[in-house]
């Protein structure tokens, strides 16, 4: 049995496993310091409370797959973009976020070849992607940063959240892919992915998109 540690000298997390502690912006800042590079474990920052979450095997091929699909979407479009993973979001002293996968999609000039983003000066990311495995997501806790567009893939359903004035709304349709059923054909890739691979999914997508063009 693996144990969770979170120590001022060591963060060791199971594959999975989610721990809420008690904490200040310093303190959260203190265990970023501690992991350094390292995109494991996730850290969070909201309302005086740290989460640390260590992703399992099914998060990260859920969320690369998740990806993926946007980026062959974009690509069917002709559409221009900057991608970022892993990627850290934060307001001093308000909150820090890490979302599984970014996207400037209308935004992409401001970002195009930067290696370092200044938040509150820099546009925030057009599109956010988060895969719930273990319950960590709260769409609400992107409304500080004004992403307008939140995609959550949780019990392998898609929803996608519109920021509407200061808070998200649920919504069937994406605001960058208007004419895309996209709940169903991410089903369908993650339906691919489980039964073949995820490199099936992404083949059999782009053959779908070349057919309905």
């Amino acid at each position: 049995m693996v144990f969770a540690l979170v120590s001022p000298e060591k963060i060791r997390l199971p594959p999975g496993a989610v721990v809420y502690l008690p904490g200040t912006w310093q303190d959260y800042r203190s265990l970023a310091a501690q992991r350094g590079d390292a995109s494991v474990p996730r850290i969070k920052y909201r309302s005086h409370e740290i989460l640390l979450m260590a992703p399992s095997a099914e998060h990260g091929r859920d969320a690369n797959l998740m990806a993926d699909v946007v980026k062959v979407l974009l690509d069917s479009l002709e559409q221009e973009y900057e991608a970022f993973t892993p990627i850290t979001l934060e307001l001093p002293e308000q909150g820090g976020i890490e979302p599984d996968y970014c996207f400037y999609i209308e935004n992409w000039p401001a970002v195009a070849g930067r290696t370092r983003l200044q938040w509150g000066i820099d546009p925030p990311p057009d599109l956010v992607i988060e895969v719930d495995v273990t319950s960590y997501t709260n769409v609400e806790d992107y409304l500080p940063y004004q992403v307008p567009e939140v995609w959550l893939l949780k019990k392998q359903q898609l929803m996608i959240y519109l920021l509407q004035t200061n808070q998200y709304g649920l919504q069937t349709q994406s605001r960058y892919f208007p004419d895309m059923d996209l709940q169903a054909l991410i089903c369908r890739c993650l339906k691919t992915t489980y039964e073949r691979n995820s490199s099936a999914a992404i083949r059999e997508l782009r053959q779908y998109l070349t057919q309905r063009s």
